[in-house]
Order: C-alpha cells, then sequence, then structure tokens
C-alpha cells in the first residue's frame, strides 16, 4: 500500500484541529442502540503499536508472524524513517476482520486507537508545525453519531474508562525509539536494521527464536532471570527488544557486551 497522506494528516491536526487537554469535557456514547454502531470500524486506517499486535496475536492464539502475514500492511511514505503497520481491512466490504454485526470480536484486546476513538493524541516531533507540546483532539466524523447525546467525559476520565494505561505505558517505551532525536536526523536506515526494527517491534516470537536460536546470549551479558523471563514473558522481550534497539540502532549502553567479545582499541 502507498500513501503519502500520514504526514500531511499530522500537520492539519497540528495546525487546526482544537487543542484539549485532561480536564476538558466532551459528550459521547457509543454501543449498539446507537444509529451508526460499527459504522466506524469501516475502511479505517488503524496503526498498530508493538504492544496491539501482541495483544491481539495471544487473544487469536497465533504467532506474531502469522498476525503479521494475516492482518496487516505496511504502508509507504518517502517520510517515514521506519515501518510501520496498519491493520489489514476486509477485501470485500473494507470492514475491521474483527467487527460482527454484535460488535468488536476482540473487544478486551482492541488496539490503542480504538480504544481511544473518538479522542486523539498529536504527539511532539510528529509534525512540522508542531510545538514540542503534546495535546488532545476530537474527531468528529460524519458517520459518527455519538456526540449527540451520552455521558460527559472529561479526556482523562474517558481514558481511565477505556483502560489506555498499559497501552500507553508501552506505547510511550516504543515512541522514544520512534522518535529519537538520532533516528529524526536519518535520511535512511540501513536495510538491515530496518529488518531488525521490524522485528522487534512487530514480529515478537520472531525476535525471540533470533534471541534463543543464534548465538546472541554468547556476545552479550544479559543476566539469567532475565532472559528466562523473556522466554515465555512477551512483555519481558518486548522491553530488552526496545533496550536493543538502543544499542544497535543509535549506539547507547544499554545492553552489555561480554569481554571476550569487546573488539581492541
Amino acid at each position: 500500500m502507498k500513501t503519502n497522506t500520514i504526514s500531511k494528516l499530522n500537520e492539519t491536526i497540528i495546525k487546526d484541529y482544537p487543542r484539549m487537554h485532561q480536564d476538558d469535557k466532551f459528550v459521547f456514547e457509543c454501543h449498539p442502540g446507537v444509529s451508526c454502531f460499527n459504522k466506524c470500524c469501516n475502511d479505517v486506517n488503524i496503526f498498530l503499536t508493538p504492544y496491539d499486535i501482541i495483544r491481539l496475536k495471544n487473544r487469536l492464539g497465533i504467532t506474531s508472524s502469522e498476525f503479521l502475514d494475516k492482518y496487516t500492511l505496511l504502508p509507504i511514505d518517502e517520510n517515514l524513517r521506519h515501518p510501520i503497520v496498519m491493520l489489514r481491512m476486509n477485501d470485500d466490504n473494507m470492514n475491521c476482520p474483527f467487527v460482527t454485526e454484535k460488535g468488536c470480536s476482540v473487544y478486551e484486546d482492541r488496539p490503542w486507537s480504538c480504544r481511544m476513538y473518538p479522542v486523539g493524541v498529536a504527539s511532539p516531533n510528529e509534525a512540522a508545525q508542531s510545538d514540542g507540546n503534546e495535546f488532545y483532539f476530537l474527531l468528529k466524523e460524519e458517520v459518527c453519531k455519538g456526540f449527540e447525546k451520552g455521558t460527559e467525559w472529561t479526556i482523562q476520565s474517558w481514558m481511565e474508562n477505556q483502560g489506555v494505561e498499559e497501552y500507553n505505558y508501552y506505547g510511550d517505551l516504543f515512541k522514544e525509539i520512534s522518535l529519537h532525536e538520532k533516528l529524526l536526523k536519518l535520511k535512511a536506515i540501513e536495510p538491515v536494521k530496518l529488518e531488525m526494527f521490524y522485528m522487534v517491534c512487530y514480529d515478537i516470537d520472531k525476535f525471540r527464536e533470533f534471541l534463543f536460536e543464534s548465538s546472541f546470549f554468547k556476545r552479550f551479558d544479559i543476566d539469567n532471570e532475565k532472559k528466562e523471563k523473556m522466554r515465555t514473558d512477551d512483555l519481558e522481550l518486548l522491553k530488552f527488544g526496545l533496550e536493543w534497539l538502543r544499542f544497535s540502532l543509535f549506539g547507547e549502553k544499554t545492553i552489555k557486551v561480554r569481554e571476550e567479545y569487546l573488539q581492541p582499541v
């Protein structure tokens, strides 16, 4: 898929959308009784975070590689400095593959952007006009009737109700990589490093194979307890993977090389 709209959309949000803060209020309700129920799940761009993919692939009982092959696509944009992953809509009707007549079939593990809707977040460094300060905004789409009546929320109470705390935690760890100053200054990343970025952030099961079926642990001094946790715990593995990207992409001393593999000065 090729799209040149990602950065333009970000710039439009930064420039034109009314800025909201955590204590600002709005009225919204979404349930089967609303006439537009499920329509927001049609032909929509849902960008998946590493944590989204872990939750979804575990919910479905498949590997990350299987999930990526079946349910995602990679948009192409000349402004992208690293791979991003989007949820693939059904080919026949452009619906989300997980939506049913009764609603979302993976609701408890739905992605961050689905949880936040209709609230959006504009983050620092994501557009040319950004002043560096994160703010919230409302996505008031014509198809959505949820704003006509319902519960009054603040931005903060909405996020608490939708259970985004853990999503935000792992999302912030990912942003530390994806918005790293060294990455933003690069015009391009070497293909092998792009492949590593994709594997660590999105194909977590393949990353586990890479660690445990190669000489990785012979070369790098990793605590045994941490190593054993990573063998079965996807979130421990993701946190380690992001540390590894800091080491391999940016040269930060987040991983210790065993002395016998240190290059002589």
